[in-house]
């Protein structure tokens, strides 16, 4: 594994002047785009809530999606290293944030991983390993904002 400083550069461009900029809050969309070198641009766009597309990806999404991400890469990468043979992962995670006139944050996000291995493995290691792997989450290790882990564990053909 590589130490030391990594760095992450991305574009984020607006797209959402409707003609007249920011002459008003409901004047302007709330689109964008995230690229990243030559990665599949990501169309953004703020909350529904906040007068943005539903069906692009807002900043609140790509935030819990980068902790399940996160956590996720290392869960794999530590049963592989422990010889516990993951056949399929999918998380069901949800963040909440509290929004107030003043500013919003995050309060938690609940990570629900639902983990198949191969039959015969040692499930309570598998169960183990989220432990770990929430230790050493990047993006877990860098909010202000506890990161929750509940995750079932079952054996294949179980």
């Amino acid at each position: 594994m590589a130490h030391g400083e990594h760095k992450y550069q991305v574009s984020v461009q607006w797209t959402g002047n409707l003609g007249s900029g920011t002459s008003g809050y409901r004047e302007y969309g709330r689109d964008h785009i995230v690229a990243a070198g030559s990665k599949p641009d990501i169309p953004g766009s703020s909350d529904a809530a906040f007068l943005g597309d539903a069906r692009r990806w807002n900043p609140e999404d790509l935030l819990v999606a980068s902790a399940s991400a996160c956590h996720q890469l290392w869960y794999l990468h530590l049963c592989s290293d422990a010889g516990i043979v993951v056949l399929s992962y999918r998380d069901n995670a949800e963040g909440t944030m509290l929004d107030s006139s003043e500013q919003g944050k995050f309060s938690q996000i609940v990570l629900r991983p639902h983990v198949v291995v191969q039959a015969g493995g040692d499930l309570e290691r598998a169960a183990y390993l989220h432990h770990v792997a929430h230790e050493k989450c990047y993006i877990a290790n860098s909010v202000n904002f506890p990161i929750l882990c509940e995750p079932v564990i079952e054996a294949d053909g179980v």
